[in-house]
């Protein structure tokens, strides 16, 4: 399952959060962000030790801001509030899966 991020529930979803955070900076109108959300859903059920969550850039464009999010899709890995990885573009589902896993 993956949890929309809003303004008001980001603190709480992914700074707050005692473990990891994925979050996919996404838009309906860009095609790799497209092709990219139904991989980090199909990982989001396999990868349990794992939150996941989205933000649509053209709703909560000032999350974007905050991270400085220039490109999308734009993949952000948090561990215990703290921001430890970025990936910039469209990955296939291996690729996913190790940039979940990575290490600090």
């Amino acid at each position: 399952m993956v949890t929309e991020l809003t303004r008001e529930n980001f603190d709480d979803e992914v700074l707050a959060y005692d473990g990891r955070v994925l979050v996919d900076f996404w838009a309906e109108w860009c095609g790799p962000c497209m092709m990219l959300s139904p991989i980090v859903e199909e990982v989001s059920d396999e990868i349990d030790d794992v939150k996941f969550c989205s933000v649509n850039c053209d709703v909560a464009r000032e999350i974007a801001l905050d991270f400085n999010i220039m490109t999308i899709p734009n993949l952000l890995l948090f561990e215990n509030g703290e921001l430890i990885n970025q990936s910039v573009g469209y990955i296939e589902k291996d690729e996913l899966i190790a940039f979940v896993n990575s290490k600090k």
